[in-house]
């Protein structure tokens, strides 16, 4: 029997991470048309909203029923706008690990809200479900990524030379992919109680302009 992730919302002092639904597709496709988010991830570009619906209603229920992943919208406690989103991928039930990652809509970029949403969800995985092992990636020049990957407690494993696409801007204004590094960050439920201390040493979540 396959192993799934629940429908579940976590919330945290400022944040509500939740299922994606239908209300979200106008605000997910404008944040998948970021600038950042068209260079650091594979996100089709131009990103539309069909595209943003069929994730919402296929991709990601698809994933959650197969037991590979879970999708989850990230949004402001108070407004209920959507923020940005939680994804984990490559799911091993039998290791109990998974890999997180993570997009921050532009206008809320600067407030933390990524590693506040990242921990929530880490705590979520090594307390309710039991998991042993987070992997995050993050593409060798993408520091804001990496900033929130230490922030929480993540450990450096090493790189995956030329393993990662990401993608510029060309004169014409089109995209081409650029190869680069993958430099593989783990977190285990030993980790979270530093991450803790830290986040209370330093007065909560620091912001980062980048968003992954």
């Amino acid at each position: 029997m396959t192993s799934t992730f629940p429908n579940i919302s976590i919330s945290t002092e400022r944040l509500v991470l939740r299922p994606l639904d239908e209300d979200d597709v106008a605000a997910l496709a404008a944040m998948m048309n970021d600038e950042q988010v068209a260079a650091w991830t594979d996100v089709p570009q131009p990103f539309t909203e069909q595209g943003a619906r069929t994730w919402v209603t296929e991709d990601a229920p698809a994933e959650r029923a197969a037991g590979r992943g879970l999708d989850l919208a990230v949004t402001e406690f108070l407004t209920q706008r959507l923020v940005g989103v939680i994804q984990l991928t490559k799911t091993n039930w039998h290791v109990r690990s998974t890999e997180l990652s993570y997009i921050v809509a532009p206008w809320a970029r600067g407030e933390g809200y990524a590693s506040e949403a990242a921990l929530a969800t880490a705590q979520w995985l090594f307390g309710d479900q039991k998991f042993e092992r987070i992997e995050l990636r993050t593409a060798a020049d993408n520091t804001a990524s990496q900033q929130v990957a230490q922030k929480i407690g993540c450990i450096s494993e090493g790189v995956l030379r030329n393993a990662c696409i990401a993608h510029m801007r060309t004169d014409d204004g089109t995209w081409t992919d650029v190869r680069t590094d993958f430099i593989v960050w783990s977190l285990l439920p030993e980790d979270l109680e530093g991450a803790a201390e830290h986040m209370t040493d330093t007065g909560g979540f620091t912001g980062f302009t980048d968003w992954n």
